[in-house]
């Protein structure tokens, strides 16, 4: 039996992905996709339609008046921040709660990794809008793993106290890491191929061949929300924990910092989620 079965397993017993998210999925290389569209999708669910206009209310989307209808805020944030913002209230509602888990602290950390993702997407070839979904999954694969062995996953964040070291302490305390378990998750709910494997190769991105420029944006991304908690300098971590990454893709550190957005704005509209 592999190292990963239990993840898998735990992988495969949730349950579908909503109609919404499904068809969501398939809409990304879809030129004829409209905001009417996309709006009377959600309308479907209201639950989801309230929590999309909370969502798009909050300080992340909210610049001027209040939305007050999915019309509304289709009209004010456009087709791919509607999407987006949709997709990530679909994958907030599709995890169980874990027992003793910061909830708040987790999907802060996931929108500011799914909101760094999309900020570097132009400068790592990648389209902005599958990183920000591939952002925004990379770490539900931790989520899995406390639901199956809640005690080595403290164990794990007990000894991950370096920067960007926690998937190596899974691979060595789990036999497996989380961007491997998101890439079961991702296949079992219908993503697109190239995040699945995006995903795997977020585990160690100078390993995989064919080199894969989504999953190396998915690791740095990762890396600058670990460096901007920490109140680090991002660009110098950034050199110290995958300087192969950046030589490779001969990547402006400097300059792929500056396009970043703040990290509070980045993490905005997460208590959002936890209702």
């Amino acid at each position: 039996m592999s190292l990963t079965d239990p993840y898998v397993r735990r992988a495969r017993s949730l349950p579908a992905m909503p109609e919404v998210a499904a068809r969501l999925l398939t809409s990304f290389d879809r030129d004829d996709l409209s905001l009417h569209e996309v709006a009377s999708l959600i309308g479907r669910d209201q639950a989801l339609s309230a929590q999309v206009l909370r969502m798009a209310n909050s300080a992340r989307y909210a610049h001027h008046a209040k939305v007050g209808s999915l019309n509304d805020a289709a009209q004010r944030l456009g087709l791919r921040a509607l999407r987006d913002l949709t997709l990530t209230a679909c994958v907030a509602r599709a995890f169980p709660e874990v027992p003793g888990f910061d909830r708040m602290r987790f999907w802060r950390g996931t929108l500011a990794v799914a909101a760094y993702a999309q900020a570097m997407a132009p400068a790592l070839k990648v389209q902005a809008d599958t990183a920000y979904l591939g952002g925004l999954m990379l770490r539900t694969g931790q989520l899995l793993m406390m639901l199956e062995d809640a005690g080595a996953c403290a164990d794990v964040a007990l000894h991950a106290m370096e920067l960007d070291s926690r998937i190596g302490f899974e691979a060595v305390v789990l036999g497996c890491t989380h961007p491997e378990v998101t890439s079961e998750l991702a296949r079992h709910w219908g993503f697109p191929r190239g995040l699945v494997t995006a995903f795997g190769a977020a585990a160690d991105p100078m390993v995989v061949r064919p080199f894969n420029e989504l999953g190396a944006a998915l690791r740095l991304a990762s890396v600058v929300d670990e460096c901007r908690e920490a109140g680090d300098d991002v660009a110098q971590a950034l050199r110290m924990t995958h300087p192969g990454v950046l030589a490779h893709m001969n990547l402006d550190v400097d300059a792929l910092t500056a396009a970043l957005p703040d990290h509070q704005l980045a993490c905005a509209g997460a208590e959002t989620l936890m209702h």
